[in-house]
């Protein structure tokens, strides 16, 4: 009873507007206050729940990206994918998404993606003729790739609040659904090509031309071959390869000479923002999971799953439909955050694999990125589009349905999820 109160008043503070961060404190003071619980605990939880060593891999990564994106090395891995599929019906949709599924081991974000890279493909694909609507829903629908595609941020919370897997499978567990994905996406593109007669490039790239172009990419190119390599050899830890990735997108921008100490204090000054957010959000929700537990919440949902779902496969349908309403209406971290504690030892009673069902939260999550109305992604990419947001939410819904399906083959089919980390365990 006491935690269908705190629901009703949890999704209540979220309707009236309040941010999703101090909705989950109030949410958390309330279930201390109708627990007579001791308030002190709850900023020690707060501490606790930060006090991780894992969780420098978020500034780091944060940091890397934004270097690697004052450099400017974004347009050369837009040109060296016009190169590869340029000359395919609808050649620039289908660069926006490979581009993406590349800059995506770079940035692990989608946000980064949609106002980075994005601004720069949906000016190349405007200037060629493509509706300003399509190119902006193949922007954000190409940038839900980057928290799948390692490394990825929500990823290493999971790993955190599962506290019984590694950063580094999940990562590894990321590469499969990922380039499924884009894969996925593209094809989709090339249907609109064939059936809206989309442009293309007048002649294929030759050889001489896509090594030019991948050799002014490689910079770019280099740091997710570095983070992956690092980790699979086992020459550092997921943790460690952000530090590495930090180092190495210095020298490069020190050798490129696209860096000053001022864009380094303006890189530096963003990943704190950027941090800020994500770290307030990871303690408050430690307290509220903390709540959780002491409610037994977690043992009640046990309880009632194993008395009527009587198989994994109904189980993970029933987590895909809880989760797709969820990512509708909040961000993927608190999510994450909130769902994870519940339903992880859910799954654990029925055997599922923790990397597979880590991947399918996180992939689950990001599709409500771009699902209409409350899509996140979808309110950035309209803002650097310049267009409607109806507009988008008419050209969003087919790679919607496309996210969908690849999430139903990550539901069914485990191997996709588990295969590379099996390879590397």
């Amino acid at each position: 009873m006491l935690a269908a109160i705190l629901l009703v008043i949890f999704l209540l503070v979220v309707v009236l507007g309040v941010p999703i961060g101090f909705a989950m404190g109030f949410m958390t003071i309330s279930a201390f206050t109708l627990g007579d619980g001791a308030m002190v605990i709850i900023p020690q939880k707060m501490f606790s729940g930060v006090y991780n060593f894992t969780y420098m891999c978020i500034p780091l990564f944060i940091l890397a990206s934004e270097i690697m994106s004052r450099c400017g090395l974004t347009m050369s891995i837009v040109k060296f994918c016009d190169t590869l599929v340029g000359h395919i019906r609808g050649g620039l949709a289908h660069v926006n998404v490979l581009a993406s599924m590349m800059f995506a081991g770079i940035s692990g974000s989608a946000t980064a993606d949609a106002t980075g890279l994005g601004r720069i493909e949906m000016e190349m694909m405007t200037k060629a003729g493509y509706e300003a609507r399509y190119s902006a829903s193949v922007t954000a629908a190409s940038a839900i790739i980057g928290p799948i595609v390692p490394p990825s941020n929500i990823m290493i919370i999971y790993a955190v609040c599962a506290s019984n897997v590694s950063v580094s499978a999940m990562f590894l567990g990321g590469v499969g659904p990922g380039i499924l994905l884009g894969l996925s996406e593209m094809l989709l593109c090339y249907y609109f090509a064939r059936k809206y007669n989309h442009p293309c490039r007048s002649r294929r790239a030759g050889l001489q031309e896509i090594l030019h172009s991948l050799k002014r990419s490689l910079p770019a190119l280099g740091l997710p071959v570095i983070i992956l390599g690092g980790i699979v050899s086992g020459v550092f830890t997921a943790t460690e390869s952000s530090a590495v990735a930090v180092f190495y997108a210095l020298v490069i921008a020190v050798c490129k000479r696209q860096i000053t100490w001022h864009s380094l204090f303006e890189c530096c000054k963003n990943t704190a923002k950027t941090t800020a957010n994500v770290m307030l959000i990871i303690s408050i929700a430690s307290a509220m999971s903390y709540a959780i537990t002491v409610l037994r919440i977690p043992q009640a949902m046990i309880a009632l799953c194993m008395e009527y779902v009587h198989s994994p496969a109904m189980f993970l349908l029933l987590v895909n439909i809880i989760l797709l309403i969820l990512g509708c209406v909040l961000d993927q971290s608190p999510a994450l955050l909130m769902m994870t504690p519940i339903l992880l030892p859910i799954a654990m009673k029925y055997g599922i694999d923790p990397v597979h069902f880590g991947v399918l939260c996180c992939f689950n999550l990001t599709i409500g990125l771009i699902t209409p109305p409350i899509g996140m992604t979808l309110f950035v990419t309209a803002n650097v589009a310049k267009v409607k947001l109806t507009d988008i939410f008419r050209g969003i819904i087919p790679f919607v349905f496309v996210g969908l399906a690849v999430l139903c083959l990550i539901t069914w089919f485990p191997a996709l999820t588990t295969f590379i980390p099996g390879l590397f365990s």
